[in-house]
């Protein structure tokens, strides 16, 4: 079992960034690629990024890559989202969530969810 506890949500302008955490219980954190999810009012869930077990292998979605990185610590049980030139278009809210494969990009290879932190970018 595993606890995901997102954080760093918040109001930003155009342009800005904002890095968000995921924080996981448990001692297998190591044992999990995570990924990044996010889902807008009316639309479904998405996925944005993901990372492998080690952090040796990331994917991103097109509408992020470049701009987004994800990172994690192993020793710290937390995975991180670093969004930089944030777009209106980003607003949404975004979820950690943990797979017991490899790396996947696949929603529902995720088993473990957070409860979501909404990020809100204005113009």
């Amino acid at each position: 079992q595993v606890q995901l506890v997102e954080s760093g949500g918040g109001l930003v302008q155009a342009g800005d960034s904002r890095r968000l955490s995921c924080a996981a219980s448990g001692r297998t954190f190591s044992s999990y690629s995570m990924g990044w999810f996010r889902q807008a009012p009316g639309k479904e869930r998405e996925f944005v990024t993901s990372i492998s077990r080690t952090g040796g292998s990331t994917y991103y979605a097109d509408s992020v890559k470049g701009r987004f990185t994800i990172s994690r610590d192993n020793a710290k049980n937390t995975v991180y989202l670093q969004m930089n030139s944030l777009k209106p278009e980003d607003t949404a809210v975004y979820y950690c969530a943990a797979s017991s494969l490899t790396v996947t990009t696949i929603k529902s290879h995720y088993v473990y969810w957070g409860q979501g932190t909404q990020v809100t970018v204005s113009s």
